[in-house]
């Protein structure tokens, strides 16, 4: 198998994998509060405690992945063309 077969077949794999993973999953942990949906923070004696809610998440936790945002947004287009 030459080289850049390799590479091809690779670059299938790694995104057919994704798109499986976005159709299974669809949101994945937010990425400013890795999940929590607010910020974690210390108090003086070093004991976590909760911060401000994650405005990026909005207190969700959850954000949706960049291909099931791409594919929605591909879909809606696709129905607002077919419309008449």
């Amino acid at each position: 198998m030459t080289p850049v077969l390799l590479a091809i077949a690779c670059l299938l794999f790694v995104t057919f994998g994704y798109a499986s993973v976005c159709v299974a999953s669809p949101f994945g942990d937010c990425r400013k509060c890795h999940g929590f949906g607010f910020a974690t923070t210390t108090d003086r004696k070093g004991k976590p405690k909760r911060g401000k809610t994650c405005r990026r998440c909005k207190g969700h936790g959850k954000r949706i992945r960049v291909g099931r945002w791409l594919y929605s947004r591909a879909a809606r287009t696709y129905r607002a063309g077919t419309r008449r």
